[in-house]
């Protein structure tokens, strides 16, 4: 009879380690993280508030010249954007501190890129979003404020138009 009870504690703390991290990983998986409160200047001196995007689903790109994913991204981000764009979707692309800017203007020139493209030439951008380090990173902030994806790395296009797919249904 003691070995059954030794049994059954053992069943029920297994249970329970497993109930707590399955509840662990629900609540990390729901919880959102609210984007930094920052101003971004586009390249002609406009000023962008995250704040003033509320109400649109908003691609915060971090990028470089010098960095071959990104360029190879960017027509596909043009391309989401155009598709987009009328429905409540907002690209502003960060060009890293390290970029010299007047690369960053030519870049911007020669594409035509329709949305806004920014300078973090001290790096408070980068740092104000977890610290960026690598190119492309970028961060899809929902709605609210809310940062709901993170990617290093080229971004996954098809993930990411299911994503605005769903949220800007459920806004229309």
């Amino acid at each position: 009879m003691a070995m059954n009870g030794k049994r059954y504690y053992k069943f029920f703390l297994i249970g329970a380690v497993a109930i707590g991290l399955a509840t662990l990983l629900f609540i990390s998986l729901t919880q959102k993280t609210a984007a930094p409160d920052v101003t971004f200047t586009d390249l002609n001196g406009k000023q962008i508030s995250l704040q003033s995007l509320r109400g649109k689903m908003v691609l915060v790109n971090f990028w470089a010249t010098s960095c071959p994913g990104c360029i190879e991204e960017m027509p596909h981000i043009v391309e989401t954007y155009q598709q987009y764009h009328a429905k409540g979707f907002e690209v502003v692309a960060v060009a890293m501190a390290y970029d010299p800017p007047n690369y960053v203007l030519r870049f911007n020139q020669e594409r035509a890129l329709p949305f806004p493209v920014a300078l973090d030439i001290q790096g408070k951008l980068a740092g104000q979003f977890d610290n960026v380090q690598l190119t492309p990173t970028s961060f899809l902030i929902d709605q609210q404020g809310n940062i709901i994806d993170q990617t290093i790395g080229t971004l996954d296009f098809v993930k990411l138009r299911k994503r605005l797919d769903q949220a800007l249904i459920k806004q229309g």
